[in-house]
């Protein structure tokens, strides 16, 4: 029987070498076996977020166990460009569409924030951390980006390291255009999206008086939270990060 040869990419969730063997979670196990019907033989990639991409065969199946030998490596490391997400919070839905889109558009850091206007309810960074793996998994990253707890807006602003430039979405108009605005040197910067019904003007007043932030706007239509997240690390990627470089 002619083993198969799986494109299926799993977070292995510890260090992976050449060589090594490795006992998967009953997670994986399941997912594996029962999900992608793989057998023993069959090959997938696995990454560890430090090492890099291997390729990796099924050894050992058994009802209580499965474990897995990482053949060779097939990507070496690379992490993301030095983008973060602050996003307050919305619906269940579209904070999921968020945090997976702020995966795949490559941020390095992914942080919630409470700001006035935000109604969604308790934040739940297991659920999060969750979703940014699975996301990483589909999409080809190498690298899993920081999930962090969330923060009120306030306590943000004060502990802000002012050598990293934080873009806010002016949803007022008031902000510099988004081609203008993006500075194609800085080597970090985080993107800040307000909630549903925009920053508070009180928010808004706060964040134009600090030197370290820049209001940005995405245009005269408003956008939603998540497309505005979408639409912000799209324009980023495309005029500062390694959309611009590869």
């Amino acid at each position: 029987m002619m083993k198969k040869k799986s494109k299926i990419r799993l977070y292995a969730g510890q260090e992976l070498l050449a060589g090594l063997s490795w006992k998967l979670k009953e997670s994986q196990a399941h997912y594996l076996l029962n999900v992608m019907k793989l057998d023993s033989g069959d090959s997938f990639l696995a990454f560890d977020g430090k090492n890099g991409e291997f390729e990796c065969e099924l050894a050992e199946v058994s009802k209580k166990s499965l474990c897995a030998k990482v053949l060779k490596k097939t990507r070496d490391f690379a992490a993301c460009p030095d983008i973060w997400l602050l996003f307050a919070p919305v619906k269940k839905d579209q904070t999921d569409f968020i945090i997976q889109k702020a995966v795949e558009l490559g941020c390095s850091v992914i942080q919630p924030v409470i700001t006035m206007r935000t109604i969604a309810g308790k934040t739940k960074t297991e659920r999060f951390v969750a979703q940014s793996i699975e996301a990483c998994e589909q999409c080809r990253r190498v690298d899993l980006p920081e999930i962090r707890e969330a923060q009120p807006l306030g306590r943000i602003i004060e502990t802000w390291d002012k050598s990293r430039i934080l873009y806010f979405m002016d949803e007022t108009g008031a902000g510099t255009d988004v081609v203008r605005a993006f500075d194609p040197k800085a080597e970090s910067a985080a993107v800040l999206i307000g909630p549903e019904g925009g920053f508070s003007p009180e928010e808004l007043e706060i964040l134009r008086k600090k030197d370290f932030a820049a209001g940005v706007s995405l245009g005269g239509r408003i956008l939603r939270a998540e497309t505005a997240v979408a639409a912000a690390l799209s324009c980023w990627q495309a005029l500062v990060g390694d959309w611009k470089r590869s």
